[in-house]
């Protein structure tokens, strides 16, 4: 969908972006990540012709951007700022229905669209008569995200759109964000600074140094098998959290007992393989079970064993992969 071939832009004797080149595939999240500077915002705004590169090309589903007008290509293409770039005297309203009204839609069309948005965004449809100032940030945030959405672009860009909100609030917007059926469809590339959201939300990662691409994968690409020793910096102050929510329990299955003799008694849980290690641990922590019931649907299987098992696990995995 997105294709970034050779890409720099220079700023006098400033190389900000230095050939950078990647693909994004139909409907996958790739996500910029680096420090301040790297070259990654410059190298988003490239792709909706907010900043013209200085070499290089950009296609997105096979039409070179260069060759088409900025206010067309932009309509096609959903943008979220981390400050909401929200009208501010505008209504929440009259803010989701900018495209709409650049796209000439009936009011009727405008006004069910923006219903539907503000459901699922789970925002009361009291707040559409109501300005910006007067909503918390993560409520601008979803209006943001709205109005990025509300046409129904195949691509989505994303400029730090969680930077600005507290933990907690984040924390319970990146949910939202995953289950949100809207961007399902979409094909994603969002800009952070955060080693966390970054392997949380994305499907794979480009880590930008000095305007460059230093790796891209998966999060686990660059976890197990990083490039260089930039990487492997980058990563290992949080390294542990990101193993947890990175490993799920499906990668451990060949190294779970199969039939392993629980002693005592008491409750245990169910655990679908797909879960990935945090959330296990979470509820393990909460419920307190005896033992775990793993449960693979895919391919029928079943397993039940200990938490000093699946931790054991754990650390041979990590073992095998050279990074105990």
């Amino acid at each position: 969908m997105i294709k970034v071939d050779n890409v720099s832009k220079r700023f006098g004797d400033v190389n900000a972006v230095d050939g950078v080149s990647f693909e994004v595939p139909e409907e996958e999240t790739l996500i910029l990540l680096g420090t301040s500077g790297c070259g990654k915002t410059t190298t988003l705004k490239m792709i909706n012709r907010l900043i013209e590169p200085t070499s290089g090309s950009i296609y997105i589903d096979g039409k070179n951007i260069m060759e088409q007008q900025p206010e067309a290509l932009r309509r096609g293409i959903g943008y979220v700022l981390q400050n909401n770039g929200l009208f501010p005297h505008y209504t929440v309203a009259e803010n989701i229905a900018v495209v709409p009204n650049l796209l000439k839609w009936d009011k009727q069309k405008t006004e069910k669209r923006i219903a539907e948005l503000m459901e699922k965004l789970h925002l009361d449809a009291t707040y559409l008569k109501a300005y910006p100032n007067e909503l918390s940030g993560g409520q601008q945030q979803r209006i943001g995200l709205a109005r990025a959405l509300v046409s129904d672009p195949p691509v989505l860009l994303m400029d730090e759109p969680f930077g600005a909100l507290d933990n907690v609030t984040r924390s319970k917007i990146h949910a939202e964000f995953k289950a949100l059926d809207e961007l399902k469809r979409k094909t994603i590339i969002m800009v952070t600074h955060d080693v966390q959201e970054a392997f949380e939300l994305g499907d794979r990662i480009c880590l930008m140094d000095k305007g460059r691409i230093i790796q891209s994968g998966t999060p686990a690409d660059l976890l197990f098998n990083p490039v260089n020793d930039f990487v492997k910096e980058f990563l290992k102050e949080q390294r542990l959290l990101l193993e947890l929510k990175t490993i799920t329990v499906k990668s451990l299955w060949h190294l779970l007992p199969s039939n392993e003799e629980i002693k005592g008694s008491g409750s245990g849980i169910l655990v679908g393989s797909k879960s990935d290690l945090w959330v296990t641990l979470e509820r393990a922590t909460i419920l307190k079970p005896h033992h775990l019931h793993i449960i693979d649907i895919e391919d029928k299987e079943a397993k039940t064993v200990s938490f000093e098992s699946l931790m054991s696990a754990f650390y041979q995995y990590k073992k095998e992969s050279g990074h105990e």
